[in-house]
């Protein structure tokens, strides 16, 4: 979005999370915020699309980060809400591990695109298109990666293995997403919305 022209900003309560940003950064292509998305340091109507990945399962009521992006957005502004999905391999494994304590990402729930799109409708959003991703890389691979990490072993985040194959997978994958029946298969869903 900066590189074209858009003004973007970071909202992020960790600050150190904003350093390690910062650190990434070329310039200030972005601005960093460090601020409570429940209660955002924002005046109402600031935001053309506001988009989160990732965060709002951890939410214990999903209420008061929602209606904080509806106030923020402007009218006709576009929500992009990426999330696990509830019927996966994943969502069954982490539950066992929360129960466990031995989750890595603390609490977190899940959705449905259903789920996700009554939600949305109800605190003032039209969704306009749904989308959903299977893990890149494998779910497979990441348990055996944080396996090795438990023994001091790093694997790369993003392995080159098997080249032709994993791109041919990829590529199967990305015609497989436009079949709405396998929208159940995929590891995190998303709706792309429009305020109303």
């Amino acid at each position: 979005m900066q590189a074209l022209g858009g003004n973007v900003s970071l909202l992020d309560y960790s600050e150190e999370s904003l350093c390690l940003m910062r650190s990434l950064m070329r310039d200030d292509e972005v601005k960093l915020i460090l601020g409570d998305a429940r209660n955002c340091p924002f005046e109402d109507s600031s935001f053309d699309i506001v988009f989160h990945q990732g965060l709002l399962e951890h939410f214990a009521s999903p209420f008061p980060f929602l209606k904080e992006n509806h106030r923020i957005l402007k009218r006709s502004g576009i929500l992009v809400v990426d999330v696990p999905q509830t019927f996966h391999l994943y969502t069954i494994m982490k539950h066992m591990l929360i129960t466990l304590g031995l989750w890595f990402g603390g609490w977190e729930r899940q959705f449905t695109i259903a789920s996700l799109a009554k939600l949305l409708r109800r605190l003032g959003f039209e969704p306009i298109h749904v989308y959903g991703d299977w893990s890149r890389p494998g779910i497979f691979y990441k348990i055996l990666r944080q396996l090795f990490a438990k023994f001091g072993v790093g694997l790369p985040m993003y392995p080159k293995y098997f080249g032709s194959v994993t791109e041919a997978f990829y590529n199967l994958q990305n015609r497989l997403r436009r079949k709405k029946i396998l929208m159940y298969t995929v590891l995190s869903i998303g709706i792309i919305a429009r305020k109303i």
